[in-house]
């Protein structure tokens, strides 16, 4: 999960969908959402499941969507946002 701060919630939200899909075309992919606070419109989230933390790093390093994530990238909180279930 990585949550990002911006001005311009419906721009944010563009650019996310747009990343969200050149996500999902990399293998391993399980599920992604992207979306606002419900009480914070400036405070987005993007949730997404994989395979395994391998499919997921490769996922990051795809061209394609270095370039499609460039203006999500740049809105995000610096917290940790990888997270391993047992």
């Amino acid at each position: 999960m990585t949550r990002f701060r911006t001005e311009d919630p419906a721009a944010l939200l563009a650019d996310g969908a747009a990343l969200l899909a050149a996500l999902r075309a990399r293998p391993g992919f399980v599920a992604g959402e992207f979306g606002t606070a419900a009480d914070d419109p400036g405070l987005c989230a993007l949730l997404t499941t994989w395979d395994g933390v391998g499919a997921y790093r490769r996922a990051l390093s795809a061209a394609e969507v270095k370039i499609t994530g460039a203006p999500v990238w740049v809105h995000a909180v610096d917290e940790p946002g990888v997270y391993l279930s047992e």
